[in-house]
């Protein structure tokens, strides 16, 4: 095939470097002038994107410099990324395409970006959202072994434009990774979360760091080793479904703890204040969409975990706090005349039934 490939950075040249050595045609371009032993630098967008079969471009979203970490920026106004760079690609991209070709984006953007900022700027071809798992240092061995490869689209159709990608790099991977497809504001979700679910592991990691020094007989590696191999809960897909939060005689009062060990070891922080606060703002947010279903509800269940009867710590009774805040009134009714039905059949007496354990699923009564 032939592919264009506009940005040819410190990420973008050896990626299109790496698809030219596995047999592709690849034309780039860049605002700086690149050399290159696999890859065809052209002299403008328009040499780059008219022949090519697919475009990737892989230009940067930059931060302010002030934001980049390398300096405390916690005391900073938060800021989006500047897409502006971006945006100026695209439109001259789209002049030059047509709808036989397929543009593909692999930089990182916040979710809802692509579908507000972006589509309406590519009217002539079509528009695709890859973001890629890469670290510096690795670029061209990560790029054909990638965890996973997602895939967004308008509608996170596997077919189509999302097949063809998928074709295409089956000829450049080396180790038959997983493809995620989904919406553009899917793949933008999994992509920004999966570097930030990085960040707060280092960052509970080291609160342990600091616990163990300024506690004393801790040895930090004895600790993290052994919550390294706790492959049922933590290493491992356990916990990994949205929906109630945590619960019971342990999960909320040791985070609770943990407040009060920040404090008292004088460590300058408390993640576990965001967490607490986190925890109850979304049992609020899920009232409030458990609400849009009516004002009478009936939770199916107290408990505070599938399968048990205890109510410590529940969730599902911290749910019931808000929705009666918010204005809802609790129903006491014996479950067994509450079925799963159409959800566009209506309940009898106003009641809706919400089962805790389901998610966001409403029951109606028959």
């Amino acid at each position: 095939m032939k592919i264009g490939f506009i940005g040819l950075g410190k990420l973008g040249l050896p990626c299109a470097e790496v698809i030219a050595k596995n047999g592709h045609v690849v034309l780039g371009y860049d605002i700086t002038p690149v050399k290159s032993n696999y890859v065809i630098v052209e002299d403008s967008i328009k040499e780059t994107v008219t022949p090519a079969d697919i475009v990737f471009v892989a230009v940067p979203t930059p931060h302010d410099p002030a934001y980049d970490g390398k300096a405390p920026t916690s005391h900073l106004q938060p800021k989006d990324f500047d897409y502006s760079i971006v945006k100026d690609v695209l439109v001259e991209a789209n002049k030059h395409m047509t709808n036989n070709q397929m543009i593909v984006l692999i930089s990182t953007v916040l979710p809802g970006t692509v579908r507000r900022e972006f589509a309406p700027l590519v009217t002539n071809t079509r528009f695709v959202y890859n973001p890629y798992l890469i670290a510096m240092g690795t670029v061209a061995w990560d790029m054909v072994n990638p965890e996973m490869i997602m895939i967004g689209t308008d509608d996170g159709s596997e077919t189509g434009d999302a097949k063809q990608l998928v074709d295409f790099y089956k000829t450049i991977m080396e180790n038959n990774p997983r493809y995620v497809i989904g919406t553009w504001d899917e793949c933008e979700c999994i992509k920004v979360f999966y570097n930030t679910f990085i960040s707060t592991k280092i960052a509970l990691v080291n609160m342990i760091q600091d616990v163990a020094v300024q506690q004393g007989n801790i040895n930090v590696d004895v600790v993290t080793d052994a919550l390294s191999q706790a492959t049922q809960r933590i290493i491992s897909p356990a916990y990994m479904t949205a929906g109630m939060g945590d619960g019971g005689g342990c999960h909320p009062r040791d985070n609770i703890a943990l407040r009060f060990l920040a404090e008292k070891l004088d460590l300058g922080y408390d993640m576990f204040d965001a967490i607490m606060i986190a925890r109850e703002q979304q049992a609020r947010n899920m009232a409030i969409e458990i609400l849009k279903h009516g004002n009478r509800i009936q939770f199916s269940s107290d408990s505070y975990k599938p399968g048990v009867e205890y109510t410590d710590g529940s969730y599902s009774l911290l749910v019931q706090h808000y929705v009666k805040e918010l204005g809802g009134q609790i129903v006491d009714s014996n479950p067994l005349v509450y079925v799963l039905v159409h959800p566009t059949c209506r309940p009898i007496n106003n009641v809706y039934n919400f089962d805790p354990w389901n998610n966001y699923g409403v029951k109606y009564e028959t």
